[in-house]
Formats: C-alpha cells, sequence, structure tokens
C-alpha cells in the first residue's frame, strides 16, 4: 500500500511543476525598439496639425494654455520631410502648462507601411517641448503590439517656433507578447 501511495505522490508532483512552467516559457515577452520621426506642422501647404480650441477660438496659437490641436503627422523613417512614409501619428495635444511651455500627448502611431503595417501604438504623455529630450508612456496597442508596455524618448530634432514646425525623433522601447 505504502508503495502505491508514494508511486501516486510522484506522479502526481510532475502535474503540479508542468503547467506552471510550461506558462512561464511560452509567455516570455518580446521586446522591440523602434526609431521614426513626427512632423508636426500647424502651417505651410504641408500642414498636418490644426488648432481646434482654445481661449480665442480655433485661432489661438498652440504656445497659449488650454489650446487643443488635431493631428495627423507624417510619420517617416528618418527626419528629412522627404524620407519614407511609414505611418501617421493621429490624435491630439493640449497645452496643458501654465506658462504655454508644455503639452500633453494622447495620439495612435498607425503603420502604414513596412514591418508594422496594420499595427498601432497608443501613446501618451507629458511634452515639455523646451527641453531636448522628454520621456513618454505607450500605454496600449494593437497588431504586432498587442499587450504592449513601454516607454520613449522624444528628442526635437528641428523646431522652428515662428512658423510652428516641427520633426520629433521617437525612440521607443516596448514589451509585448
Amino acid at each position: 500500500m505504502s508503495n502505491l501511495l508514494n508511486l501516486a505522490s510522484n506522479s502526481f508532483l510532475p502535474l503540479l511543476i508542468i503547467p506552471p512552467f510550461l506558462y512561464w516559457v511560452l509567455n516570455i515577452p518580446k521586446k522591440t525598439h523602434l526609431t521614426f520621426y513626427v512632423h508636426d506642422y500647424l502651417t505651410g501647404h504641408d500642414t498636418s496639425a490644426v488648432t481646434v480650441a482654445g481661449k480665442d477660438g480655433h485661432t489661438t496659437s498652440v504656445l497659449h494654455f488650454g489650446t487643443l490641436v488635431a493631428v495627423d503627422d507624417p510619420v517617416t523613417e528618418g527626419p528629412e520631410p522627404k524620407s519614407k512614409e511609414i505611418g501617421r501619428a493621429q490624435g491630439m495635444y493640449i497645452n496643458s502648462q501654465l506658462d504655454g511651455k508644455g503639452l500633453h500627448l494622447v495620439f495612435s502611431v498607425m503603420f502604414t507601411d513596412g514591418e508594422y503595417k496594420g499595427s498601432t501604438l497608443e501613446i501618451q504623455g507629458a511634452d515639455i517641448f523646451a527641453m531636448k529630450e522628454r520621456e513618454f508612456s505607450v500605454v496600449s496597442g494593437t497588431g504586432y503590439f498587442r499587450f504592449v508596455k513601454g516607454y520613449g524618448i522624444m528628442t526635437t530634432e528641428m523646431l522652428d517656433i515662428a512658423n510652428l514646425r516641427a520633426i520629433l525623433k521617437l525612440d521607443i522601447t516596448v514589451k509585448h507578447y
């Protein structure tokens, strides 16, 4: 009888250990690093962002507290305006700092070409645009980036405040399944 109990308890032990081990092995997240450029233009023939609300209505400058801007910015492989477009940054930002020097971003990077075509990354965070570098959150994603979480570093490549035009470099690191 004791041999039978020993055999039963020894064969039960792997059933307790193997499933959690397989779950752990099969669910290791991938880590992906991306670098791309967002071209945010509030003026010019290639305008990609417009003021939709502010203290003086749609004529309010993005440099004033409370101004809301809708964006559909090109996302490219390189910083040059003629660089290959791989997606669009669509969403909005609001000037959320009383002195007018900071934005709050909420937008989707929608990949329309390349390796991640059809996938999205959801970006959210502060943008104190006077700083050379600032960090933001990657809070969600779709397609290749389903169940994503991560962060990014935004660097200003070009800023023309007089004409309200900017090119931003986004270095993003995400973990996903």
